[in-house]
Parts: structure tokens; C-alpha cells; sequence
């Protein structure tokens, strides 16, 4: 389908929202034309920009809105409520967040909230983004229970991810940066010495910046990929070189029941991790199988009764909604089964179609039913936890998602993890170890600096003096 733009250059925004309506179809930009080939949507700038219209043609479809436009109005925004409106008449599918594509809408409903407080923003997501009650509900909530947390932050405070990026096997919907440890065990080691290393670096550079540790995340990834001995390491590492004594939170993302151990988890519980997540992903064994999980449900079970009994108080959970395979049915089994189990949060998922993932590789596309079968599962899922004493409290989108919904991280009161909260809100500093890190440093009046680390393994190690050479650019950027 052809983008047609005259007078403007608002293609991203209008490929984004077209794309949530036909998710399989490929755009094609076109600016200034005479001529209109269909299928087509052609948005329109006045010369005077006075106006604005939106013109929409299918096979079976044609439409054309158009709106005058007041000194001062956001024709980019006037433009994408046109085109909403009519996709949404064209395709009888309305987005449950409306014309919202960006990935933090809590964050924009903070902005609006301190703008014209709570009621008018709910109205404004309601009534200007098209967004669905149920979901403007969940935004406002989910940013009652951030806000709480993003209190108890300060400007020197930051916090600290470490990036593991090994997994067992590749997971099938998985798009992250990993290697398999079937082909890369053989770098684990030298990996894990040169991270220790980075970290150490890191300490040095964040003590003399005066800043305040906040949290820590171990990600990845698998960080159970790690033998004892070398989760021990990378552990201790943290606990010997930054002052800890401020530490909220830390964070081990255990992941896979299949890589987590008695030992492993001993050696967490002595470096003083206080929070793991065991991601069963699904109970549903058959499930597990078609998405190359190489572990049952039953290994969740009991890597769960593991961490209880070695005296982990606070185990989130990963879920999926939308897997290959699974049903509505099935996935209400499985959140009431986790439910049961009563962890301190869990974190539900959307299924998210990435390009490098194997299963847009081999040609699954995103469809209809499916989407519709993903909200019956966010709906019930949302009702199970709700009455089992969950609460919403960070929320996050991504691109190609199934059935353009959401993630929602749920915890019981007090157990919100904070970490989550500050990497959406964007509020606070996070400085990233190891290969695939990104650290993001947050420097006033809304200023975001990146540095990226080298993506794999492989270059990691390889470049590792230049790793430690951009280490430098943190306390250039504090400067």
C-alpha cells in the first residue's frame, strides 16, 4: 500500500498507525504526487495549513475526511485522529490505545496528568486518542503505582544492568541478542572474566561521580547460563566494588527453569539478590515444545519450591499471551495455576512479532482471530490477578504486537519491581554492563545520552579495550 504525503512529512507516524491496522502489509512512501494509485492513503497539508485531509482507498473502501485547522493545532495529531477514524470505519477493528504507536503511553499519560490532572488526561486518552476505556483505566492505575515508586528516586541516583547474553536454546518468537550456549560455551568464560572487569571499571567511574546505586538487574538473555562459580563472580564483583547500602533491589532474571540449580541459587541468596524471576512463559507443555522451550512444567513447579525453600521472598513470573499454538482456555489454566502459586509479581506479556525472530523468519504472520484471542486472554488474565490481589504497576508496548495490546508488569502491594519502572519512565540513569548493553544516562530537562556496548559476544571480548574506552563518555556526559 502507497503512503501518499502532499505538504508534509508525517510518514512515520501515519506508517506506524496504518501498520497496527494491516499489520502484514508493506508501506511504500510517496510525496507531492498528481497521481493515485490504490490501494492508497493520501494525507493532504494546505498550503495556507489551514487544513488538513485524509484520503483512504481499498478494493472495497474509499474515503476522504478533512478538518480545518486553528492557529496553533497539531496538524501531525489532527492527521492521525482522521486516519484512525476512518481505518478504523474501513477495517471495523478498533485499537484498544487508539492511535497511540509509542512504546511508554504511561509516561505520556504522567505528562498530561500534571498537565490537567487525572480526569481531563483519562478524557483526553479517551476521547482525542481513541484509546478504550478499559485501557485508559489501566494507564491511570499503572501510574498511580509508578509514581509511588519514581518518588523514592533521586537525580544521582542510577541504576545498574548487567547483561548476560547466552541462552540455553533460542526461543522461537525471541528477536534479542543471544548465542546459544551449543554453539558459544566455549566464550562464557572469557566473558564472564572481562565483564568483572567492566564492572569494576564501572565503580570506579560512578564513585567518582558521586552517584547513588539504586538497583541492580542481571538480564539477558539467560543469566542461569552462568555455572555457580561464575555467577558467584559477576555477584560479587557488584557487592565488593559498588556501595550497596542504598540498594532497593537486586535483581536476577533466572529465566529458564531448565538452567536454574540448587547451587546457582545459593550463590545468589550469599551475593544478596532479593529478587529472581522464574519465566515459565506457559504450563502448557505442548506449548512449550512448539516454542523450543526445552523444559516442562512440571521444571517450573519445582525450581519454584527450590527458591522458596532456600528463602527467596520475592519471585516474579513471566507469561505470553499469544504463543503459537496455545489457547484462550489454556492460557486461563495457566494464570490461575500461577496465581495459585502466589508470586510476589508477574509480568504478562504480548506476543510481539519481531523481524528476526524464527518465527517471522519462517512466515507466520499476525492474524485476526489471533488477535482477538490474545484480548480474551489480557481480559482474563487481568481479572485472575486482579482478584488474587495483583495490581498494575509498569506497562509497556512494542511494535508487531498481537492484537496491538500490551505488557503489564502486576505485583502485590509493596512488591513492584523497581527497576522496571525506572527504565520506561526514562526518569533515572541506567548504567549497562556486557555485550548488547545500552547505557542511558538521564542528564536534565528531559536530555537522554546513549552508549552502546559491542551487540555479541564475540566482539566483546574481542573489542574489549574500546568497551572500556566508552566508559569514559559516562563521566564526559555527567561533566
Amino acid at each position: 500500500m502507497k503512503i501518499y504525503l502532499n505538504n508534509n512529512s508525517f510518514y512515520y507516524e501515519i506508517e506506524k498507525l496504518a501498520k497496527a491496522f494491516f499489520p502484514n502489509t508493506r508501506f511504500e512512501e510517496k510525496h507531492d504526487c498528481d497521481e493515485y494509485e490504490a490501494p492508497f492513503i493520501c494525507v493532504t497539508v494546505g498550503e495556507d495549513a489551514k487544513e488538513v485531509s485524509v484520503a483512504v482507498r481499498t478494493d472495497d473502501f474509499e474515503k476522504t475526511a478533512s478538518k480545518a485547522l486553528k492557529d496553533g493545532s497539531d496538524t501531525e495529531l489532527e492527521a492521525a485522529i482522521l486516519l484512525y477514524d476512518i481505518l478504523a470505519e474501513c477495517t471495523g477493528v478498533s485499537q484498544p490505545w487508539g492511535l497511540l504507536t509509542g512504546v511508554r503511553p504511561i509516561k505520556l499519560f504522567r505528562k498530561l496528568k500534571e498537565e490537567m490532572g487525572e480526569e481531563a488526561a483519562k478524557a483526553h486518552f479517551m476521547n482525542v486518542f481513541r484509546v478504550s476505556r478499559e485501557k485508559t483505566e489501566l494507564a491511570a492505575e499503572t501510574e498511580r503505582r509508578e509514581a509511588g515508586v519514581l518518588k523514592l528516586t533521586t537525580p544521582q541516583s542510577f541504576s545498574l544492568y548487567i547483561a548476560i547474553p547466552f541462552c540455553p536454546s533460542r526461543c522461537s518468537y525471541c528477536s534479542f541478542v543471544t548465542a546459544s550456549t551449543a554453539r558459544t560455551k566455549h566464550l562464557i568464560e572469557p566473558y564472564t572474566q572481562l565483564l568483572c572487569r567492566e564492572l569494576e571499571h564501572t565503580a570506579q567511574i560512578t564513585d567518582r561521580l558521586g552517584l547513588h546505586l539504586e538497583s541492580v538487574y542481571m538480564g539477558g538473555g539467560t543469566p542461569t547460563t552462568l555455572n555457580a562459580d561464575q555467577m558467584s563472580r559477576v555477584l560479587e564483583t557488584v557487592r565488593r566494588n559498588f556501595d550497596m547500602s542504598g540498594c532497593r533491589e537486586f535483581t536476577v532474571e533466572a529465566g529458564r527453569p531448565d538452567t536454574i540449580t540448587e547451587d546457582k541459587l545459593i550463590s545468589m541468596k550469599n551475593a544478596g539478590v532479593d529478587r529472581i524471576s522464574i519465566n515459565p512463559q506457559t504450563l502448557d507443555d505442548r506449548v512449550l515444545e512448539i516454542i523450543g522451550r526445552h523444559h516442562t512444567a512440571n521444571d517450573v513447579y519445582e525450581s519454584y519450591r527450590l527458591a522458596r525453600e532456600l528463602g527467596f521472598d520475592h519471585i516474579n513470573t513471566d507469561l505470553i499471551v499469544g504463543l503459537p499454538g496455545d489457547t484462550v482456555g489454556g492460557f486461563k489454566d495457566t494464570i490461575e495455576k500461577i496465581a495459585s502459586l502466589s508470586p510476589e509479581s508477574v509480568t504478562v506479556h504480548t506476543l510481539a512479532m519481531k523481524r528476526a525472530s524464527t518465527l517471522t523468519q519462517d512466515g507466520k504472520q499476525l492474524d485476526k482471530r489471533e488477535a482477538e484471542d490474545a484480548a480474551k486472554m489480557i481480559g482474563l488474565g487481568n481479572e485472575i490477578l486482579y482478584k488474587n490481589g495483583y495490581k498494575p504497576y509498569y506497562l509497556y508496548r512494542q511494535s508487531r504486537m498481537v492484537g496491538n495490546l500490551e505488557n503489564t508488569g502486576w505485583s502485590k502491594e509493596g512488591r513492584e519491581g523497581y527497576y522496571n519502572v525506572f527504565i520506561m519512565d526514562e526518569s533515572q540513569s541506567i548504567i549497562a554492563c556486557g555485550a548488547g548493553a545500552v547505557t542511558k544516562l538521564v542528564l536534565g530537562e528531559g536530555k537522554l545520552e546513549r552508549i552502546f556496548n559491542y551487540k555479541y559476544p564475540y566482539e566483546y571480548i574481542n573489542g574489549f579495550d574500546e568497551v572500556l574506552k566508552r566508559r569514559e563518555g559516562i563521566e564526559r556526559l555527567y561533566d
